[in-house]
């Protein structure tokens, strides 16, 4: 029977009239979207980069300075732990082309018990000896291959929050290659300020200034093993150049402590300062070293300058505190962005930066619209003059495919690209294929002399197999362009997958609701199709 249960026809309804509501404010204006009631849908299908404009940004990750740091910490942890077991060594220095780090144990005795306590700091290190005293720690090769995995990884999503923290609509951001990230902020006319935001590694560490050793003497090139001589970030001397801190090599809180850091002014002062928070392990090791170090001086270092350096007045045991340092509300917001997305784990460098006007957006709008408009009114006319009132059937069920079809680009927050209109125009002809399909099918039973209820029921049977084959080997075709493509021709495979399964939707079960209704209501004796 044409009679569809029940369920059925409140699903397809549902589903129709959810379609409408969640495209409608694609025909508002973005600001119009916003202002609807919190209850009512106001999701937008974004335009791409190409559509309205923007910026574009590729990013190199230093992945070096990675292998260089972890070299570099792996030297420090030898040196302490050849000093704690009182083992002599010399010409203790890191290869980075070879990823080692060597030295030399002066006493023969101690080589053995030397290569015991270097292999504790890495696990996964080879560790060699030979007998002239010379340990050398060599990373491995797959370690080094998966650290610059994690690395682009770990750089890609602080990159996502630092630009999601600026309210940036959409970005696109995602790995290009093996150590780049690409970048494109659609609507964003001047990327000044988010390539500053990126290009700050955000590294921040709290240490105690070393008051034991002379400035001066660090200036000379004598700095201790134990110190780190370091630029101030805003304060200047007599001739111009900035004031050089000598701090302790030692973090006492790291800043991956931070739990949140938020602008404020003083209350006294009314200078901008940034709060900051530390999680439950910070607290305890920042009031800690506050307790034992009351009178010493303070050095807050961000991206190895020196941004603050105060003196500790009392114990600080809340695990919150203040960073002033002459800040304007700009570098207030910023600084306390940077906080909240965390540190990268190695420095990203600009190598292409382009800036789309939205001159070229606004031809490739009009064009697809036209587009669009041109191929829903032949689409139209075609079914009307083939199929007649069936045809109508069919048009009735493009609209709201084209509705479901907006409204889930909607709701995904899919970007639409120029690509992307390419295959919204290809779903409008072939959304009616599986109608062909259908009344091809009911014509044949007619002819072959069966009822008109007869015709149509075997009709939409056994033409189910034929929409079913050729809609599956399409979403196919577009699943291994979405896997394999990149850029726009996944914003084009994203569309032609989505329209495919929205018009398999409006043209078996839509169109049939409708066949459904006007029989029941009319009883005909003949097919008009």
């Amino acid at each position: 029977m044409m009679n569809m249960a029940r369920w059925k026809v409140i699903t397809v309804l549902a589903l129709c009239a959810l379609g409408v509501i969640y495209a409608a404010p694609n025909l508002l204006s973005r600001e119009q979207a916003d202002s609807l009631p919190t209850w009512l849908p106001h999701q937008q299908v974004t335009l791409g980069l190409d559509l309205q404009g923007g910026s574009h940004l590729l990013l190199e990750v230093d992945l070096a300075a990675v292998v260089r740091e972890r070299l570099t910490n792996l030297q420090d942890a030898a040196r302490s732990a050849m000093r704690s077991q009182r083992i002599l060594i010399s010409g203790l220095s890191v290869d980075v082309p070879a990823n080692t780090v060597s030295f030399k144990v002066r006493e023969a005795g101690q080589i053995e018990q030397a290569r015991n306590a270097v292999r504790e700091l890495d696990q996964s290190a080879q560790v060699t000896a030979i007998p002239d005293g010379t340990v050398s720690l060599r990373l491995d090769e797959r370690e080094i291959l998966d650290y610059r995995r994690r690395t682009l990884s770990q750089s890609i999503e602080i990159v996502r929050r630092r630009i999601d923290e600026t309210g940036t609509r959409e970005p696109t951001i995602q790995a290009q290659g093996q150590d780049r990230i690409l970048v494109q902020l659609p609507g964003l006319r001047d990327p000044e300020r988010i390539k500053e935001l990126l290009g700050k590694t955000a590294k921040l560490n709290f240490h105690l200034l070393d008051t034991t050793n002379s400035v001066t003497d660090a200036r000379a090139g004598r700095v201790p093993p134990g110190s780190l001589l370091l630029p101030a970030d805003r304060e200047v001397e007599a001739g111009g150049a900035p004031r050089m801190y000598l701090v302790q090599r030692r973090v006492i809180v790291a800043g991956e402590r931070l739990t949140d850091a938020q602008p404020g002014t003083n209350a006294q002062t009314g200078e901008w300062i940034v709060n900051f928070r530390f999680d439950s392990i910070g607290a305890r090791q920042f009031g800690d070293a506050t307790r034992d170090n009351v009178g010493r001086p303070l050095a807050i270092v961000l991206d190895n300058k020196v941004i603050s350096a105060p003196v500790i007045r009392e114990p600080i045991l809340g695990g919150s505190g203040q960073i002033s340092g002459s800040f304007n509300a700009a570098a207030a917001q910023d600084l306390s962005v940077l906080l909240r997305a965390g540190a990268l784990p190695a420095p990203l460098n600009v190598i292409e930066e382009r800036s789309v006007g939205p001159d070229l957006g606004a031809d490739s709008i009009e064009a697809g619209k036209f587009a669009s408009v041109l191929a829903i009114i032949l689409v139209i006319i075609f079914m009307v003059v083939a199929y007649g009132l069936f045809g109508l059937f069919a048009n009735i069920a493009l609209f709201f495919n084209l509705s479901i079809m907006l409204a889930a680009l909607s709701v995904l927050g899919a970007t639409l690209t120029l690509p992307g209109i390419a295959g919204f125009v290809l779903t409008m002809g072939m959304a009616v294929d599986a109608n062909v399909l259908i009344y091809e099918r009911i014509r044949e039973e007619l002819r072959n002399g069966r009822t008109p209820l007869s015709a149509l029921e075997t009709g939409f049977e056994r033409a189910m197999a034929t929409i079913i084959d050729s809609n599956l080997t399409t979403l196919i075709a577009a699943l291994l362009l979405f896997l394999l493509g990149s850029g726009p021709v996944k914003g084009f495979a994203v569309v032609l997958s989505i329209g495919i399964l929205t018009s398999m939707f409006t043209a078996i079960l839509v169109t049939r609701l409708l066949v459904a209704w006007w029989y029941g209501r009319m009883r005909p004796k003949a097919i008009p199709i």
